[in-house]
């Protein structure tokens, strides 16, 4: 019986030069039984050869020119993997991190990647499971089950079918079913009281149909210790069930039903404040300018910053502010959690048929994804901010429909290999918030205010941390009042701003239904025996229609708006008035939206394509050169702080199209070699991708802005390195990619016995903005919250990246029993992990070590294992950010990555 490959699409089914990377993951993986033709004519010394798909044909491993790193299951199981954060130590291109959300979780591939937590920017690296894409790359930061393997594909895709993207794409395949009957169980045991328990039940249901159920459960306690509430926050409790069938009613046709439900309720995502002893720059500046490089300055968390002090008063736990930075003890507000609840289910068909000299797939995808996260928003003790843990708390709902069609075939005595296709996508998405501000809010801020007058007058047990010393400003004391004549209407802006308490967000809500539609070719050309010419090309149409809802009770911002609107235009009291209505009006947050709903739309269509020509001038090398452009579609900011600048914010002149940021285009070009053999293999590239209109969402310490980032071919003198919002325009016709992606990957492997597998790769990468930044193609001024980021290097983009792996097994005795010594390493080289480059949020380079150790085949059934990841318990964080609201200067918080885990696996299969 003939049996259909489970594959997503052609480009996708690749396990293209998983010998050039993960050879260990290659020769591990049963590849079934191969079109016996290709086996006969493999250039290669042995029979266990590796058919892929990466082109839509059949083709051996080491002849498809497709940049790819492939990992089976069986060394994500060694290396520990649950979710695809774990790729990060087997692929040296790729990085995967969360934020304040899990559900925000970013993949970047050569240095690129979606910046920020917003979901309506679309992941650069798309996402599919199965062959259905996930709508963002945070829904797969969850249990996946039994994998069968992980693709990750390098550069823009999207000639070959699914959803186009412009960094790249990760394809997991899960475990399919199977004609035999086979059962297996596994439970862990490990520190922090981890359990995991997982299962699965594969059954032939006759000679046509098999079935397949797979469960895990785990559940964990929380790395972070809430000291205040007497908790633990990053903890783990979550399932997935996942359900298949495999229907082949003759030879030609097969049918693959999968349906999957996983659930999390869990406490994320806790932060904790960055200290100089881990990043030196963390300190502060002349003039408590983030934007001027610190010397040696005191601890931005020390009583030497002027906001110290007043967190202090107020109530701030001294500890968090003096402990390193990977002490895990927390002090939140007392009552506020981190609770939050994840809800992921779907169904998909994949139907292949085969018509002779035509093959047919179709893959059909239907999702639901819900995630809603509570948080103490501020990090800190003093309740500034917050989100309720309720269905509101920056909850977002996605609904995915998704449709692929794909006609292969070959012509002109197979001379020509062609594929054509269609795609259609609909995805409804909602997000909805209840941020609010918090008790102690407008008693803190107001003492900003304070701070910002004179220092010494700062007394945070009054309400508006004046108290009695107003009487230094009101003319009492001094008999002329500070601020002349506008000194009552100053004073009673004060007055308001300092009785913001528990107000803002009632609920806000925004819509988008975005419809993708898209057409594809990709042909493959035999100019000769060895001279391949492959041309793709695909056309994509993208509509995205919004809309927005608002109920927000902040009425203490029109009071203050209205109050000291008319001294902005005074050059003397426009700083203080500013200040005053920006602290009132934080985000918009405020009453002139409740009850005010808004609607826009947008439409972009864009052509994409590749070029490759790849040449075998021996049977076991392989030289290609290609280009390829990739796109990602633009959106809409669902965020009301991005309708307009507090200051400028006009009631009865709202606008969503201020919410609109462009798509997103890449030009790459790479040349490499491939040189495999059963004993060694090595895989070289170079590359270079350009990009414009970069997609960037970064949060300056009150919100979060998105700007497109271009670059001008004129010089701008430094314009776009100041802080003026007006200066460093640029002509639209000198307009020019913002951000560089280039370098060389290098990946071995080493078979010197068959039960002894050595593997390495290096990427070196060099990701950075160009000098002379601009914003959008028209040429607008780069947003000076951007100001460093002019010829620098992108936020969580090292330049050095590599990974090794060691995989030995050795037979035990006579008996079948064999032993199992797995050890991975990843070094990444320094880098800055805030995506506006400020002093203080930069890593260090490091290392971090798993292994695993065990004796597997224990009477043909059972194995067991001890395992650890993070060896050497390296402390290095995910992402800095500024601290919201804690300035001046601004403080920074960081989202810490794992500490080392370790424990026991047993195993079992029948």
């Amino acid at each position: 019986m003939k049996r259909f490959p489970s594959r997503h699409h052609c480009a996708l089914g690749a396990l293209a030069a998983a010998l050039a990377f993960t050879p260990t993951a290659a020769f591990a993986q049963d590849v079934g039984e191969p079109d016996a033709d290709l086996v006969e004519g493999a250039d290669v010394e042995d029979q266990n050869v590796i058919i892929v798909t990466a082109q839509g044909r059949s083709q051996v491993l080491a002849d498809v020119p497709v940049a790819v790193s492939a990992v089976s299951g069986e060394t994500l199981q060694n290396s520990g993997a649950s979710d695809i954060r774990e790729l990060n130590q087997v692929a040296p291109s790729l990085l995967v991190s969360s934020t304040g959300n899990e559900a925000n979780g970013s993949a970047r591939i050569r240095g690129i990647g979606t910046v920020g937590d917003n979901p309506g920017l679309e992941s650069s690296v798309a996402v599919f499971v199965d062959g259905v894409y996930r709508s963002r790359s945070g829904s797969a930061l969850s249990e996946l089950g039994p994998i069968d393997r992980v693709e990750i594909l390098r550069g823009p895709q999207g000639t070959l079918g699914g959803r186009n993207s412009s960094a790249g794409l990760i394809n997991i395949y899960t475990a399919p079913p199977e004609f035999d009957f086979s059962a297996y169980g596994a439970f862990t045991y490990g520190n922090y009281d981890a359990i995991r328990v997982e299962g699965g039940i594969n059954a032939p249901l006759g000679d046509r149909v098999a079935a397949r159920v797979d469960g895990v459960y785990f559940e964990r306690d929380g790395f972070y210790n809430d000291i205040t509430n007497r908790g633990t926050i990053n903890n783990r409790d979550r399932y997935l069930v996942r359900g298949q069938l495999l229907f082949e009613p003759n030879d030609d046709l097969s049918i693959r039903l999968v349906g999957d439900y996983s659930k999390k309720d869990e406490a994320c995502c806790a932060a904790t404040f960055v200290q100089p002893e881990f990043a030196p720059l963390a300190r502060i500046s002349a003039g408590f300018d983030p934007f001027t490089r610190p010397s040696d300055g005191a601890a931005l968390t020390s009583t030497a910053n002027p906001i110290v002090p007043v967190l202090l008063a107020l109530g701030q736990d001294p500890r968090a502010l003096t402990q390193d930075t990977f002490n895990r003890d927390l002090y939140p507000t007392p009552g506020r959690s981190y609770e939050g609840e994840t809800e992921d289910y779907g169904i998909s068909a994949e139907i292949n048929w085969d018509f002779g000299n035509v093959t047919l797939t179709s893959i059909t995808g239907y999702r639901e994804y819900a995630n809603s996260q509570g948080s103490d928003t501020d990090y800190t003790t003093v309740d500034i901010l917050y989100r309720a843990p309720t269905e509101n708390a920056l909850a977002r709902d996605f609904e995915t429909f998704t449709q692929e069609l794909r006609l292969t075939g070959e012509a002109f005595d197979g001379k020509l290999d062609w594929l054509i296709g269609a795609y259609y996508a609909n995805e409804e998405l909602q997000v909805r918030d209840n941020l609010r501000f918090g008790t102690q809010y407008g008693n803190f801020v107001a003492c900003r205010i304070a701070i910002a007058i004179n220092p010494a007058l700062v007394n945070p047990g009054a309400s508006n941390c004046l108290g009695a010393n107003v009487a230094a400003l009101d003319g009492t004391l001094t008999g002329s009042p500070a601020f002349g004549a506008a000194t009552p209407a100053i004073l009673a802006g004060i007055n308001n701003l300092a009785s913001i308490s528990d107000l803002g967000t009632v609920s806000e809500v925004y819509n988008q239904t975005s419809e993708n539609f898209a057409f594809f070719t990709h042909n493959i050309f035999a100019i000769t025996d060895t001279l391949d010419l492959t041309l793709g090309l695909r056309y994509t149409n993208e509509t995205k229609d919004f809309d927005a809802t608002f109920r927000n009770d902040n009425t203490v911002c029109p009071t203050n708006r209205n109050l000291l609107g008319g001294f902005l235009g005074v050059p003397t009291l426009a700083p203080l008035a500013g200040g005053i209505i920006s602290l009132s009006c934080q985000g918009n947050s405020t009453s002139e939206l409740d009850g005010v709903s808004l609607e826009d739309s947008r439409e972009e269509e864009e052509f994409t394509g590749t070029a490759i020509l790849s040449w075998k001038p021996t049977p076991d090398l392989l030289v290609y050169g290609s280009y390829s452009r990739g796109y990602k579609a633009g959106g809409f900011n669902l965020d009301r702080s991005a309708l307009s600048n507090p200051l400028a914010f006009d009631p009865a002149n709202i606008s969503a199209a201020a919410l609109q940021f462009d798509e997103e285009t890449v030009d790459a070009y790479e040349i490499g070699l491939k040189y495999s053999t059963r004993e060694f293999g090595v895989s070289i590239a170079g590359f270079r991708q350009e990009f414009s209109n970069f997609q960037l969402n970064t949060f300056n310490g009150a919100f979060y802005i998105v700007q497109t980032v271009n670059s001008c071919d004129s010089d701008l003198g430094g314009a776009d390195r100041d802080a003026s919002a007006t200066t460093g325009a640029c002509s639209s016709d000198e307009v020019a990619p913002g951000v560089i992606a280039q370098g060389v990957e290098i990946e071995t492997y080493l078979r010197p016995a068959r039960d002894l597998d050595i593997t390495l790769g290096v990427t070196y990468s060099y990701t950075s903005f160009e000098d002379n930044l601009i914003g959008d193609d028209t040429g607008v001024p780069l947003d000076p919250a951007l100001r460093l980021l002019p010829g620098d290097n992108l936020s969580n983009a090292p330049e050095i990246v590599a990974t090794s792996s060691l995989t030995w097994t050795p037979p035990i005795g006579d008996s079948g029993l064999e032993g199992l010594v797995f050890v991975n390493a990843r070094m990444a080289g320094d880098y800055n992990t805030g995506s506006d480059l400020i002093f203080g949020k930069e890593q260090d380079s490091f290392v971090v070590v798993n292994g695993r150790v065990g004796l597997t085949n224990i009477a043909d059934r059972f194995a067991i294992e001890g395992w650890v990841n993070n060896l050497f318990d390296v402390g290095y964080t995910q992402v800095a950010f500024n601290t919201p609201f804690v300035a001046p200067q601004q403080t920074f918080s960081a989202f810490l990555a794992e500490p080392r885990t370790y424990g026991i696996t047993v195993r079992g299969k029948f």
